[in-house]
């Protein structure tokens, strides 16, 4: 049975002093049974200190981005047998962010993917069409491209450990949100393309979530729609009051 989960990327924000500040909010103000599985992915300089003052809480720590090698010479990377040595078992792949700003491939992606279920690792695999593939109703053709390409070499058995996280580019950071029409229509869309390729147990216990200018005022809405299993939210994670009623969205 899939699982609710709201996992907040903070992505390059917050110092260790602000960092420190926002756990011990969420900490204070943190339910002690939330509604969903929880996951925050801080910066690689406070995974530790997160994932140490997190530790017997609720609260999940995912690292933003991982390299496919497990050693070498890539200067400024980091690996799954790092992440692994600090507690951090959970990575996001395929941010719409590093596709776009740094050129990250499907078959790059792909290798990223084999490296984290090879280490055992969760991931949070994301995917979506920019707005130009939404006007041209490439929107479909795009994401089964991604999901393909990227993804879909995985054994069955890998799926245990893969989440999935839809993001319409267009509805990042731009104050846009896909509405929840559009946002379920895109989800069930997936979840067909996992059961051709998977069958349908995998593609109904595998959890799809949403993410995209998602707030407090709007993640409801969202939720509750039938293949929308959470989010994965950007900006309304910094704040914890805004993310932890993000949390207790779900009906």
């Amino acid at each position: 049975m899939r699982k609710n989960i709201v996992a907040g990327n903070w992505k390059m924000n917050n110092d260790l002093a602000e960092t420190q500040e926002l756990i011990s909010h969420l900490k204070l103000q943190m339910v002690k049974e939330p509604t969903a599985k929880v996951y925050v992915a801080p910066s690689f300089v406070n995974l530790y200190n997160t994932f140490q003052s997190l530790k017997g809480t609720v609260v999940n720590v995912a690292a933003q981005n991982m390299h496919y090698a497990e050693n070498g010479a890539y200067t400024g990377e980091v690996s799954a047998k790092m992440l692994k040595s600090i507690g951090v078992n959970t990575v996001i792949l395929g941010h719409s962010e590093r596709r776009a700003l740094f050129n990250e491939t499907d078959e790059l992606l792909a290798k990223k993917v084999n490296a984290a279920l090879e280490n055992d690792m969760e991931i949070i695999f994301c995917f979506g069409e920019e707005l130009k593939d939404r006007k041209s109703d490439k929107h479909f053709e795009v994401v089964k491209e991604q999901l393909e390409n990227g993804l879909f070499h995985v054994e069955k058995d890998a799926w245990k450990n893969i989440v999935l996280a839809y993001e319409p580019v267009w509805a990042i950071g731009t104050g846009e949100t896909a509405s929840p029409e559009q946002a379920q229509e895109m989800h069930k869309y997936v979840r067909s393309l996992v059961t051709d390729k998977f069958g349908k147990d995998i593609a109904q216990d595998v959890s799809i979530l949403y993410g995209g200018s998602v707030k407090p005022n709007n993640a409801a809405e969202i939720f509750e729609k039938e293949d929308v299993d959470g989010g994965l939210i950007g900006g309304a994670s910094l704040k914890a009051i805004d993310f932890l009623n993000i949390v207790n969205s779900f009906s």
